[in-house]
């Protein structure tokens, strides 16, 4: 990720999918930057994106390298996060992204933990059992507990 992103700064949504990116950078100037897209990359981590972290809406990182989520906390404003066809495998890590204050709507498909889950068929209990403010799950809508209660 070049320098001269720092340049942008009054972009609000940046498309750098498929170009073989590694790691985030240079991302500071952009300071009013609410979409990002890094799709089809290298990306191992989310190091980079404390930049950004005040502004961001929507991270879209699906088929990426992504096995630890170390540092998502700093996406205070993220609501939209679609990171399938990653390397999540375990509850701890996917645990973090309660730290999202806002996160409303993640799309988690093909991540080694999801598939476990989804052969088991518990992902989505228990996925909305770690995330309580999620309203769409892998593009399905969320239906809470007390809401099928209601249905009688």
């Amino acid at each position: 990720m070049d320098a001269s992103l720092s340049t942008l700064s009054n972009c609000e949504k940046l498309s750098l999918s498929t170009n073989c990116i590694e790691k985030i950078a240079n991302l500071n100037g952009l300071k009013k930057l609410r979409i990002l897209s890094l799709g089809r990359n290298n990306i191992k981590n989310f190091n980079g994106l404390e930049a950004v972290g005040e502004t961001l809406e929507e991270l879209w990182i699906s088929y990426n390298l992504i096995e630890k989520l170390k540092g998502i906390h700093a996406m205070k404003k993220l609501h939209v996060l679609y990171m399938s066809y990653n390397l999540v495998k375990d509850w701890g890590e996917f645990s973090k992204l309660a730290d999202l204050p806002n996160l409303v709507d993640l799309v988690f498909v093909g991540n080694p933990i999801e598939e476990k889950y989804s052969s088991e068929g518990s992902w989505v209990d228990e996925a909305t059992k770690r995330l309580t403010r999620l309203k769409k799950l892998d593009g399905v809508p969320v239906i809470k507990q007390e809401d099928e209660e209601g249905e009688d």
